[in-house]
C-alpha cells in the first residue's frame, strides 16, 4: 500500500509508541515509518504516524503545542511519577479550597522551570536515563529546563459518593518538551502534598486532533483487510506554512536540485515555505536573500 502522509492513531494503554510504529510498518511493508511525540505505554490518545516521505516533515511538526487531559493522584508519589512505578513517598492531602487551587493553577501557567523525571528518554553518556534507573544505578536528576504552559485547568475529581479521593482532574496545553509527569509532581508539592500521574490522554499536537484519530485496533483491522487508509497528505499536514506553486517543467528542475526556479517567487514574509506542483508538495525551501531561496527538503512522492 503506497502511502506518503500522516495517519492519526488513538493509542491504547499498554502499548508502546514504538510497537505501534513496528506493527504499522510491518502491515504496510514500508521501511520509513515514524511517530510524532512519544506517548508512555500507560498513556492513551493521539499518536501521529508519519509514513514514507512524511518522515521528512518531522522537524516542522515536532514543535507544535500539545494538549493533554488526565488525573493526578495526590498523596502518593512513585519513582516513575506515573501508575506503573513503585511508591516512593506518601503524604496527607490537605483540604483544597477553590482559592488554593486557583493560585496553584496560576503558578503553573506561563513559562515555568521544570526538572524532567529520572525515568525519561533523556541521555547521559549516550545512555537513556530510564535504562540507567531500571538497572538500579544512582541517577542524578536532569537539569531544570524552561517550558511554557499555555493553559491549565485543575479541579477535584470525585467518586460516585461525591467524596474527594485525592484525584485531581486536569487539562493542559503546553509547549513541546514539557513533561506532564513532572507537572503532576510539582502540582502535588504546590498543593501541600505529593503527587503522580494517575492517567494521561493526549488530545492534540499542533493542528492534529484526537477527534480525527482512528483507534489502533480498528486501524490494524483496516490494514489486515486491505482497505485504503484515511491519511493526511504532505501538503495538508502543514497548512500554516506559506507556499508557492510551480509548473510541471519547473517541478522537474526542483526535483533535480535546481532552486533557481524559485528566484523572485518567495512568498512575502516567509521563512521555510512549501513548493507545490499539481496540488502536491514537492519541496520545502527557505529564503537566502530577498529574491533567492535554497531547497531544504525535496519529496519524491
Amino acid at each position: 500500500m503506497a502511502i506518503d502522509g500522516i495517519v492519526l492513531v488513538d493509542k491504547p494503554a499498554g502499548v508502546t509508541s514504538a510497537e505501534v510504529v513496528r506493527r504499522i510498518r510491518h502491515r504496510l511493508g514500508r521501511p520509513r515509518v515514524g511517530h510524532l511525540g512519544t506517548l508512555d505505554p500507560f498513556a492513551t490518545g493521539l499518536l501521529p504516524i508519519m509514513i514514507g516521505e512524511a518522515t521528512k516533515l518531522a522537524s516542522l511538526l515536532h514543535d507544535g503545542d500539545k494538549s493533554y487531559e488526565g488525573l493526578i493522584q495526590l498523596g502518593v508519589q512513585t519513582d516513575t511519577l506515573d501508575p506503573t512505578g513503585t511508591v516512593e513517598s506518601t503524604a496527607p492531602v490537605p483540604r483544597l479550597e477553590p482559592d488554593r487551587i486557583a493560585s496553584v493553577t496560576a503558578q503553573f501557567t506561563g513559562e515555568i522551570e521544570q526538572v524532567p523525571p529520572i525515568y525519561s528518554a533523556l541521555k547521559r553518556g549516550g545512555v537513556r536515563l530510564y535504562e540507567m534507573a531500571r538497572r538500579g544505578e544512582d541517577v542524578e536528576a536532569p537539569a531544570a529546563r524552561t517550558v511554557t504552559i499555555k493553559s491549565l485547568e485543575l479541579a477535584p475529581a470525585q467518586d460516585s459518593l461525591m467524596r474527594f479521593d485525592g484525584l485531581m482532574r486536569f487539562e493542559v496545553v503546553c509547549s513541546t518538551g514539557t513533561y506532564v509527569r513532572s507537572l503532576a509532581r510539582d502540582i502535588g508539592i504546590a498543593l501541600g502534598t505529593v503527587g503522580s500521574l494517575h492517567s494521561l490522554r493526549r488530545t492534540r499536537i499542533g493542528t492534529f486532533s484526537i477527534d480525527d484519530a482512528a483507534p489502533f485496533d480498528e486501524l490494524m483491522t483496516v490494514l489486515d483487510d486491505g482497505v485504503t487508509l484515511n491519511f493526511i497528505g504532505l501538503r495538508e499536514s502543514i497548512p500554516a506554512i506559506a507556499e508557492c506553486e510551480v509548473g510541471a517543467d519547473e517541478a522537474a528542475r526542483i526535483r533535480n536540485g535546481d532552486a533557481r526556479v524559485l528566484d523572485g517567487r518567495i512568498p512575502s514574509g516567509a521563512g521555510v515555505f512549501k513548493v507545490v506542483a499539481g496540488g502536491r508538495l514537492i519541496a520545502l525551501a527557505e529564503p537566502v536573500s530577498r529574491v533567492t531561496a535554497s531547497l531544504v527538503r525535496v519529496f519524491v512522492a
